[in-house]
């Protein structure tokens, strides 16, 4: 039996962050996940460059069923705050749209960061290692037995992540331990994940795959993102399309503006007055993919005759017609490419269960819960690992039980 003060589950970002806190206070802490490498989701986010964090990370980028709960960490270790832990480590990094930062290097740059830390706090880190079962003994004491060694602590610290990319090990155990010890587990779905289409609509834009688009996307509930879609040969993807995932449900619409950024009655009004012998088809086709435009018109989005007249001869409720067809194409999704492809698990601990201040149950003292396993999900573009970063030093500033208590 291995007797340490602080025991976390899982060796991702959340839990190699408070593991390294927890360490840098005193506490003995050992961390346990069944994976071969540690942090395995942030080695290949951002396509091997890990988008770290985003530096306008406020509370309005997350969801969560108690909006309030996400502020006390947030505010107590920022996105500027890992930013100066990434730069003490002489990490090179470079700024994208929309506030994203990346390595300059790749993803292993900033999980060296984090196993220096936990190198540097005393931090025993054990792969390969299933747990088995968690209980609590007379003293108050967690006895959690794994496929390696048993371990026994007074604060137990559950950072296993959602049921995203099980390819990566993705398990439900976090949310198996929080129902054991009585917690409210909120139904989880699959968040920021392309969307699948029904078979109408996959014949509609066979042929598509690959062409992206600048548009802006809504949901039923009146949530918008302007960024790009993309075709796939499933469905629809691009960042526009998985941030609006997080706000789709099943049987609802989406209604996209394709041309968010001009009024495309004044463009055809302007087309009218200088190149008034041209067809509307050809003309469109100078602001969308030809390709795109074909299938629009195969599928009626755009009436054929119309997209054949030259744009003099367009009436006045045609030219309307078109400009909605444009400004808002609605199109109802199939479902999503589920947990497979998803980038993270929305859904969770109810965090009316947890301490916002430092993550532990309410109903079991000693117990901790901390990123993607609670009901705290980000938008894309760094925020996920900012709740990854916010949650796990909040926890570990606030592990406050020893093995000889």
């Amino acid at each position: 039996m291995i007797i340490t003060d602080v025991l976390v589950i899982g060796a991702g970002a959340a839990g190699l962050m408070c593991a390294a806190q927890a360490g840098y206070r005193g506490k003995s802490v050992a961390v346990v996940d069944m994976g071969k490498k540690p942090a395995r989701k942030v080695l290949i986010s951002g396509g091997g460059r890990c988008n770290f964090t985003n530096q306008g990370a406020t509370p309005n980028q997350f969801i969560c069923q108690n909006p309030h709960f996400v502020k006390s960490a947030l505010s107590r270790f920022s996105a500027d705050d890992f930013i100066e832990l990434v730069e003490r480590h002489s990490v090179e990094y470079h700024h994208k749209t929309l506030g994203q930062l990346f390595c300059n290097g790749s993803a292993q740059d900033i999980v060296d960061v984090l196993l220096t830390e936990c190198e540097w706090a005393g931090v025993s880190i054990n792969l390969r290692t299933e747990v088995l079962s968690v209980s609590k003994n007379a003293e108050n004491n967690y006895i959690v037995k794994t496929s390696d060694k048993d371990y026994q602590c007074k604060s137990l610290v559950i950072a296993s992540g959602g049921l995203t990319m099980p390819k990566l090990g993705a398990s439900p155990i976090g949310y198996k331990i929080a129902e054991q010890f009585g917690l409210n587990v909120l139904p989880t779905v699959a968040a920021l994940v392309p969307f699948t289409l029904h078979d109408h609509d996959k014949q509609r834009f066979d042929g598509l795959s690959g062409i992206s688009i600048d548009c802006e996307v809504t949901s039923e509930n009146k949530v918008s993102f302007r960024e790009n879609i993309l075709f796939t040969h499933r469905g629809l993807s691009g960042p526009a399309i998985l941030q609006i995932s997080s706000y789709w449900q099943a049987g609802e619409s989406v209604t996209i503006n394709l041309l968010p950024e001009s009024n495309l009655n004044e463009i055809i009004n302007n087309w009218r007055e200088q190149q008034p012998q041209k067809s509307l088809k050809n003309l469109l086709a100078t602001l969308f993919p030809k390709r795109f435009i074909e299938a629009l018109i195969n599928d009626k989005t755009i009436d054929v005759l119309t997209a054949d007249k030259a744009v003099n001869q367009l009436n006045h409720d045609e030219i309307n017609k078109i400009a909605s067809a444009v400004h808002a194409w609605k199109i109802k999704p199939n479902g999503t490419e589920g947990y497979r492809t998803a980038e993270v698990t929305l859904g969770g601990i109810n965090t009316d269960e947890l301490s916002s201040k430092t993550f532990e149950a309410k109903k079991s003292p000693g117990l901790y819960f901390i990123g993607e396993v609670t009901d705290v999900t980000g938008w894309l573009g760094g925020y996920n690992f900012q709740w990854c970063w916010s949650s796990g030093w909040a926890c570990g500033q606030a592990v406050r039980y020893s093995s000889s208590e």
